[in-house]
């Protein structure tokens, strides 16, 4: 990204605020004015007290001059400061309103995005996080160091230049000739570091990506003495960040020492020029302008020296702002929506052909055929990575098969508006999501609109409502101290209270104990009434309720219809429903049972 395309992604972001901007720029084009005042009174100061030397004056006249320098500088300055405030104030005003406005257009864009974007490695939910923090952080400098600090400089040193051009024009010249030099210099340096900055921002993201798998992993890494390992990871990433700056940092100082060196040459050459002039009296050179051309140079050269500040973060937001944007600007990553909704969804699915691999390249379907039965419960078993949680995500539209399709009533799953869709199927998987906050708020994100005695009866369908009351804030408790088993009955209980016509249930009591998994049971076979179902799960006892089993293994269809009658003809579903058995060793439970 260049400087153009970075200002014309910003500008949809900062045109809300042009009336900010107007009152910035009028701000702007006064207080570069007041800088030159300085020059301007210096000028006149010098020249009339050297009109005074050699005469008989008083110093009443000496007086009058000093005080009205006094009385002129003095009250720029309040004026100055004040203007300097506004400028302060409305430009930080206009960059917290843009830096606002970039995230949450980042946060909307990135919840439209389709599954697949996630589920790719390079938007790992670190980088991803590490993309949009340094992007906002670096494009809101941006929006400050033009408003704030490049234009009121810029602006100031314009108008130095003008002055000195209009005193006289030799000066000017050398002056000028002095700016482009710098901006040479200034522009090497920064085609030199462009690499390097590249890298660090991919270093940066893997360092986040990093901290945030050590944090997820904690427990395991504990659990194996792997400290050292995972600091060992860190350490060599550290290094190269490290190694990165180090590079970054030397020729930023070999280039601080050239420009340097340019901005004093200037200066030498603008003393010895209005100094020369003086002496030959060229017209309208005094020794007051030897001070006053000094004195403009300074403003003309002003932002050159914070040049190479701005410029860094101007190069920095060029780098991190192509992150950000690519997530702002990917249209191709929004998620696909049909327009159709029909008055009531039957829950008839049909699973026609399907081939489907992840991001990733990895096929986890090999034309597939399912067909489920409105109003009935379908099973879906098989090995772990036999396909079965992906045929779910693709019925929850969170996927599109790239061979086959997916009918819903007769129409296809594309067609569908996959907000109307999803409002209309009930998810619980394995582990669910808690979000930040209280219980009843958490329960309510299954219906946001519910009422408290709603939220009450969901939670008695899922038996948590005891647990909960035992709280000391009850539903006010915050859902992250629950334990892991409170925490599947709470998703439960968002299912019971969303009350959705079709369910999917990927293993919906894993993580539950033998009682609670005895109650959600009746619960869920409660709700299973009137409903589409599918689930997923190796608990032999909601494997054997369902009215129809797809067994399927290495992403194909196996076998498929009635539970007792495919479990006669042997293969993978009577394979799994043996092994559950034996693992739970269910005739020595029986035994246990009759003897008591």
């Amino acid at each position: 990204m260049n400087l153009l395309g970075l200002f014309k992604n910003i500008r949809p972001f900062v045109k809300p605020y042009r009336l900010l901007v107007a009152i910035t720029l009028i701000l702007t084009l006064i207080g570069s004015l007041m800088q030159q005042v300085n020059a301007i009174v210096l000028d006149k100061t010098v020249d009339a007290i050297n009109a005074l030397i050699g005469t008989d004056f008083t110093w009443n006249s000496a007086a009058r001059i000093l005080t009205i320098i006094s009385i002129v500088l003095l009250g720029k300055e309040v004026l100055s400061a004040l203007i300097t405030f506004a400028q302060n104030y409305f430009g930080e005003r206009m960059r917290i309103f843009v830096s606002r406005d970039l995230s949450q257009s980042v946060i909307e864009k990135v919840l439209t995005f389709k599954m697949a974007y996630f589920s790719a490695d390079e938007n790992a939910t670190g980088k991803v996080q590490a993309r949009i923090d340094q992007g906002v952080s670096s494009i809101s400098r941006t929006v400050q160091n033009f408003f704030i600090d490049l234009l009121p400089l810029f602006t100031s040193a314009a108008l130095a230049l003008i002055l000195m051009f209009a005193a006289n024009v030799y000066v000017g010249l050398v002056a000028l000739g002095i700016v482009p030099v710098y901006f040479w210099i200034t522009w090497r340096q920064a085609r030199r570091l462009k690499g390097w900055r590249r890298e660090m921002r991919s270093h940066l993201e893997s360092k986040s990506q990093g901290i945030k798998n050590i944090i997820d992993s904690i427990n395991v890494i504990k659990s194996f003495n792997r400290e050292g390992i995972e600091a060992q990871k860190q350490l060599d990433l550290q290094n190269q960040v490290t190694a990165n700056q180090m590079k970054t940092r030397q020729v930023g100082f070999y280039y601080a020492g050239v420009k340097s060196f340019v901005k004093q040459v200037g200066t030498v050459l603008v003393i010895i020029l209005t100094a020369y002039l003086v002496l030959i009296e060229y017209p309208g050179m005094t020794i007051g302008k030897i001070m006053y051309h000094v004195m403009l140079f300074s403003n003309v050269i002003a932002p050159i020296t914070q040049l190479q500040r701005i410029f860094d973060d101007v190069n920095d937001a060029l780098i991190y702002a192509e992150g950000f944007f690519d997530i702002l600007n990917s249209d191709d990553q929004v998620e696909e929506s049909g327009s159709y909704k029909p008055e009531k969804i039957h829950g008839k699915f049909e699973v026609k052909d399907v081939d489907f691999s992840y991001p990733n390249g990895n096929q986890a379907l090999y034309g597939v055929n399912i067909t489920i039965e409105p109003g009935k419960i379908t099973a879906l078993v098989g090995l772990s990575g036999a396909g079965k949680s992906t045929v779910v995500n693709l019925l929850d539209k969170f996927y599109s098969p790239q061979k086959g399709c997916i009918l819903l009533d007769g129409v296809d799953l594309k067609e569908y508006d996959t907000h109307y869709l999803r409002d209309h199927i009930g998810l619980v998987l394995q582990k669910n999501h808690i979000f930040d906050g209280t219980i009843e708020e958490n329960i309510r994100y299954g219906k946001p609109d519910a009422t408290h005695e709603e939220v009450v009866e969901a939670a008695k369908k899922s038996y948590i409502y005891d647990q909960i009351m035992a709280l000391p804030k009850q539903f006010e408790n915050k859902a992250s101290d629950l334990s892991g088993g409170q925490q599947q009955r709470i998703a439960i209980a968002r299912m019971f209270l969303k009350n959705p016509p079709i369910i999917f249930l990927d293993e919906p009591t894993a993580s539950l104990d033998a009682i609670a998994t005895e109650q959600i049971k009746n619960s869920i076979d409660a709700i299973k009434k009137d409903r589409t179902v599918i689930i997923i799960s190796h608990n032999i006892s909601q494997i054997i309720d369902s009215e129809m089993v797809y067994a399927l293994q290495q992403g194909r269809v196996e076998q498929s219809g009635d539970p007792d009658e495919v479990y006669k003809k042997g293969g993978v579903y009577k394979d799994i429903i043996d092994a559950s058995a034996r693992s739970l060793n269910i005739e020595k439970i029986a035994r246990t049972i009759e003897s008591a």
